[in-house]
């Protein structure tokens, strides 16, 4: 309750009430109207005459790291908000107003006491005062490590932070009980869930060492010479590292956004978006480990080389996976979309449990095509990702599909993508640069080389269990022979049983080694 009263009140502080002048009044219930307009008239009276752009951007600052975090997706949006918002909601991926630098070397020396004992001047050689950066949760100071001689960015946690995303993670579980309560159907959307996987999202990466560790598995999935010109990961000093610090090489490099500086260095900006898009569908694809928080502020470009520029990224606390299920489904539905396929789309909702086993399939094709065809009447390059699945959820209503939570990250991630690649290039046309992609990952994953890599990955379990295996239809045998030698007493048949279960455990003996030996052989020759 109290914080509801604390965000109304930064609200008309900012006077926040002036973005729905304008808006369609579509607000079905007259208390909700009524609360609209004194919104606007207290803001009116009493609140901020910055411009109304400056005004939202302080305000979510204000509000706290969850309401930053909205602010950062919004900036990338370049084809939904305006430019100008755009520009001020930008300040939010690393400029939001840091920490005092005393409370910073605090926390740094508690971590470094805790690691090896000694001050921060026993450690660096230099330890820069001014922030190189700040956003939601944490703020960056560059220095010099003595022993290594490197220059490393020292990632710092905020003081306060986790007690204010614990707030407002309260806060949102209460608002999601009262909506799925009020409002009829509003239960499709798994709201509380939603919450609780966006509160873990939140909690790992309020955690340094957690983020470190998701630095070090990235930089492994793309440690390959040819992976390694497409993204450059930084190098992690765990000595120095803890909960709340994290040490790490520093990055030099353009921000993304940064397009004049690119097109000075002559950058390819259509290979560059293209690149991105490849990556993005590599990590979640490929290695089912993907960067989830691809704003401007956690991307840079290796400029060094102007005719292969690198991708390089930082900031790994939000992280994305999917399950082989997941990746399946996404894949032959994105396929089944490019194609126009609406019946196929039907058939993968219903099998993957989306919406009900008892929905016809016709029906739900038929809602499909409404809302993709018009869509689909653009150039493929006009058509954003984040639109199509809007849309689509419109079908929820008739059909009771549910929003799924585990994917509402690459939802995310893949908004941030889509509107990155298009401030690099508006024409990006990123379904014609996922699909390749997408038909080599489904080739892989149902091909003969995916079946030799199980059978690799399966063979040291499959050698250990072989001799319980055997045991046990021995057992089963043995019983069998007993049960029989009960039912029919006579010797003949007692000679009969053993006689057969001799038999049986020689066929049973031979089978197993020669699969024993297949799988030796593949396990060679992989």
């Amino acid at each position: 309750m109290w914080r509801a009263l604390s965000i109304i009140r930064i609200c008309i502080k900012h006077d926040l009430g002036r973005f729905l002048v304008g808006m369609p009044w579509r607000l079905k219930f007259l208390p909700l109207k009524v609360f609209t307009l004194v919104l606007r008239f207290c803001g009116f009276m009493f609140g901020s005459k910055l411009p109304k752009e400056k005004a939202l951007r302080v305000a979510l600052e204000e509000l706290g790291p969850i309401f930053i975090k909205f602010g950062q997706i919004l900036s990338t949006r370049t084809d939904l908000v305006p430019s100008i918002l755009v520009t001020q909601l930008s300040y939010l991926q690393d400029r939001v107003t840091p920490c005092p630098t005393w409370q910073i070397e605090e926390i740094l020396k508690r971590s470094l006491n805790i690691n090896m004992g000694g001050d921060i001047s026993d450690y660096f050689s230099s330890f820069e005062k001014e922030s190189a950066a700040s956003a939601s949760v944490a703020q960056v100071h560059f220095g010099v490590l003595k022993a290594e001689k490197q220059i490393v960015a020292i990632k710092v946690i905020k003081p306060g932070i986790r007690e204010a995303i614990g707030r407002d993670v309260k806060f949102l579980y209460g608002l999601a009980r009262m909506v799925t309560v009020a409002y009829p159907g509003s239960h499709r959307l798994l709201l509380t869930e939603v919450v609780r996987e966006f509160e873990y999202v939140l909690g790992n990466e309020l955690n340094m060492q957690q983020e470190g560790a998701n630095a070090s598995q990235l930089n492994r999935n793309f440690s390959s010479k040819q992976d390694a010109a497409l993204l450059k990961v930084p190098k992690i000093y765990w000595n120095y590292s803890s909960n709340e610090v994290l040490v790490m090489e520093r990055i030099n490099g353009v921000t993304i956004n940064n397009i004049e500086e690119l097109r000075k260095h002559k950058i390819d900006l259509q290979g560059l978006a293209e690149k991105g898009v490849k990556i993005f569908f590599t990590q979640v694809f490929r290695d089912s480990f993907f960067h989830a928080d691809m704003h401007p502020g956690n991307i840079f470009v290796d400029i060094s080389d102007p005719a292969n520029p690198v991708y390089a990224g930082v900031d790994f606390g939000i992280m994305g996976s999917l399950s082989a299920d997941d990746k399946k489904y996404l894949a032959l539905n994105l396929l089944a979309f490019f194609d126009r396929d609406y019946r196929r789309v039907a058939e993968l909702h219903i099998n993957c449990g989306w919406v009900s086993r008892d929905t016809r399939v016709e029906q739900l094709e038929a809602a499909v095509r409404g809302v993709c065809e018009p869509i689909f009447a653009k150039p493929l390059n006009e058509i954003p990702f984040g639109q199509v699945m809007a849309n689509l959820l419109q079908t929820a209503k008739r059909f009771n599909m549910q929003v799924q939570p585990q994917l509402l990250l690459l939802q995310k991630t893949l908004i941030n993508v889509e509107g990155l690649g298009r401030q690099l290039y508006p024409q990006l046309n990123i379904w014609e640069t996922s699909t390749p992609i997408l038909k080599k990952w489904l080739a892989d994953e149902v091909g003969p080389k995916n079946v030799a890599r199980n059978a690799k990955r399966l063979y040291p379990e499959f050698v250990t269990r072989l001799p319980q295996f055997i045991n046990h239809l021995a057992w089963a045998a043995e019983d069998l022979s007993s049960r029989r030698q009960l039912e029919d007493a006579t010797t003949d048949s007692l000679v009969r049983a053993r006689g057969k279960l001799r038999r049986t455990r020689i066929l049973l003996w031979l089978a197993t080694s020669v699969a024993a030996g297949f799988a030796t052989a593949t396990w060679f020759l992989l």
